[in-house]
């Protein structure tokens, strides 16, 4: 699959980025979305500037740090049982990372070094006044990640995403939702970074364990990023990341249309896994149709034959409704 790109004029910045996008349901690459940004731009004069960028405005509070021995070359992931993870987490300040990042440039036996989803606003305040994109509302959460040559297995995100490639070069390899099957799903309970993963190393597929990775690689997009350029990645495609160079920097920006008063679909997924999984196929089969009829494919036609006054539940989840379902779920299940 070939992947949108969208080229950005300097001059208009985001003004050239459709609304739409922002939607977007496949991958768009935004070649040049922010090149404009300082700790972008002055990197021309000098390598080390959204480095001390990023040490100026560090708030002193540690980060937490994945830290794995040079043998896993930067993939991180599980030991060979799936009980435990091949490398360390730990706490660390964030300008002894970077201390660490600049000694081992050019290394090539340089252990893996990663920090991950850390709040802008809360570890470097002020960061943001010189390099932002518009996006105040949406209310985003805006986030850092930093490392050296590094691999994160394919995950998904619930929300939209906007990955900005600030120092490094990246390469994302995507999968859209529909190719689960075929991804190899590690577990749920012990997972590397709160996601499930894919157990497949999509730069080595192991065919024999895992024959169906081919199919799922026939239907990736791969979008390879230049410091400036970003990527916006749909909510709950599949994403391998990948820092291809010694020392890489990725801004990026989560948001949700949806209130969070709603909960999340993963506790759903739980619950379904406790109370129908275990159901004789018949009824799984009667259930699907309940799910199908009332969330997958449910439209106005679905109660229209109830009076607005009686619906219930089956009414529009405003916060109130949010509320009594959630009590009457937690007061179910302590049972």
């Amino acid at each position: 699959m070939t992947v949108a790109e969208i080229q950005v004029n300097d001059a208009h910045g985001w003004a050239d980025i459709p609304e739409a996008v922002l939607s977007a349901t496949e991958p768009v690459i935004l070649r040049g979305l922010v090149a404009t940004w300082p700790c972008v731009s002055q990197q021309k004069q000098d390598p080390n500037a959204a480095l001390s960028m990023l040490t100026d405005r560090y708030s002193g509070r540690p980060v937490s740090t994945f830290l794995g021995e040079a043998n896993i070359k930067g993939r991180f992931f599980y030991n060979e049982a799936l009980t435990g993870f091949n490398f360390l987490q730990l706490e660390a300040r964030l300008d002894d990372v970077i201390t660490k990042l600049k000694e081992h440039r050019g290394d090539t036996d340089a252990p893996a070094i990663y920090v991950g989803s850390t709040n802008l606003d809360a570890w470097l305040p002020g960061f943001r006044a010189q390099n932002d994109l518009p996006l105040a509302a949406l209310d985003p959460i805006a986030s850092l990640w930093i490392g050296n040559k590094t691999r994160v297995a394919p995950h998904f995100d619930l929300p939209q995403n906007i990955a900005c490639c600030v120092m490094g070069r990246r390469r994302f390899t995507l999968f859209p939702p529909e190719q689960i099957e075929n991804l190899y799903i590690g577990p749920l309970d012990l997972t590397p970074a709160g996601q499930p993963i894919s157990l497949v190393d999509f730069n080595d597929i192991d065919i024999q364990r895992f024959p169906k990775a081919k199919t799922a690689l026939q239907h990736a997009v791969i979008a390879n990023l230049e410091p400036g350029d970003a990527l916006l990645v749909p909510s709950m495609w599949w994403h391998q990341v990948e820092a291809l160079d010694d020392i890489n920097i990725l801004v990026n920006y989560w948001w949700s249309t949806v209130p969070e008063y709603l909960g999340a679909p993963g506790d759903a997924l739980l619950h379904a896994m406790l109370s129908i999984r275990a159901l004789p196929k018949t009824q799984r089969d009667a259930w699907r149709r309940f799910f199908d009829y009332y969330i997958f494919e449910a439209d106005e036609l679905t109660h229209q034959h109830i009076p607005e006054g009686a619906l219930g539940r089956l009414g529009a989840m405003d916060e109130a409704r949010a509320k009594r379902a959630r009590a009457l779920l937690l007061n179910q299940l302590k049972r």
